[in-house]
């Protein structure tokens, strides 16, 4: 299958990175390479492209697109939140700059095979790494109701949470949930007939959930926001687009931990606690999609892209 995929906050994403074009930069989530192809575009011979990503398709799929530009490219499968040991495989203690476009790729999601769409039936998989061996069917078949209910309401932020994982623990009694239809059908029948006629897809909050289950998505993100900012170089940026409220709650709060690093009491008239800020924002509120990119990619809707520059 092709790998298409239109990049959300293209520009807006690398111009935050404020791009050396002899300097060392990180794509970690590197997909079919459109950030990653804007970023090589400014780099020189002697820059240097890393790019991560945990899916063999993607990063097969980026190195053909990418094959155009002169600049260092290295590709490494892994999860983008082993960053340092990554560069340490490379003999390479800093970088440039980085940036991670979080969640789904387009690629994985129109690819039915993968099972990350609750449109198209396909095997519960849902897996971002095909040689993982957790999958989607292990979530649905073998969590109680109670972590069903707790993934759900969590990281989907669904609000009959409880209904789905009670109905999805009484069909499954009957026999194994092997497909995501079969999984779309049990949730259409939990979720109340007024609540499906307004808002999104009845499945797309419960997809979501196994998604960030199966993969960790939440855990990653939270090593990856510390190890990141300590391998930038002084100067250094790191972009970050999140899609989900919690993703940019993680990344919103180990930002500003750096940003502002004094614990002294607030009463203090000046700062005794000796904490130094490792990083300055470069994005106040976080950058959206403007009205020209949510026309042509709906999937911007709920992009938010916050930059940083190691102090």
């Amino acid at each position: 299958m092709e790998f298409k995929h239109t990049s959300v906050l293209l520009y807006e994403t690398v111009d935050g990175l404020n791009v050396k074009p002899d300097g060392i930069y990180v794509d970690g989530t590197l997909g079919g390479g459109g950030h990653a192809s804007e970023l090589c575009r400014r780099l020189s011979k002697e820059g240097t492209l890393i790019g991560i990503d945990r899916d063999k398709d993607a990063l097969a799929a980026a190195s053909q697109r990418l094959k155009e530009f002169d600049c260092k490219k290295i590709f490494v499968q892994d999860n983008y939140s082993n960053i340092k040991e990554i560069l340490q495989d490379l003999n390479l203690e800093k970088i440039d700059g980085a940036m991670l476009d979080l969640g789904v790729s387009s690629f994985q999601l129109d690819n039915p095979e993968r099972g990350f769409s609750y449109m198209q039936d396909a095997p519960l998989d849902m897996r971002m790494n095909r040689d993982d061996v957790f999958t989607a069917y292990d979530v649905v078949n073998e969590y109680s109701s109670g972590e069903l209910k707790r993934i759900i309401k969590e990281y989907g932020e669904e609000r009959w949470a409880s209904r789905i994982a009670d109905f999805i623990v009484k069909e499954r009694a009957k026999k194994k949930i092997d497909s995501t239809e079969e999984l779309v059908r049990i949730i259409k029948a939990a979720v109340p007939a007024s609540a499906r006629r307004d808002g999104p897809h009845p499945a797309k909050r419960t997809f979501m959930a196994i998604r960030i289950e199966v993969n960790d998505e939440l855990g990653q993100l939270r090593k990856a926001a510390e190890d990141f900012i300590d391998v930038l170089a002084p100067g250094g940026r790191l972009s970050v687009i999140t899609f989900h409220s919690l993703e940019d709650r993680i990344v919103k709060e180990a930002f500003a931990k750096e940003v502002n690093p004094c614990t002294c009491p607030p009463g203090l008239p000046v700062c005794v606690c000796g904490n130094k800020p490792r990083l300055k924002k470069i994005t106040g509120k976080p950058t959206v999609a403007g009205e020209e990119e949510l026309t042509e990619n709906p999937r911007s809707r709920s992009a938010k892209l916050r930059v940083v520059e190691r102090v």
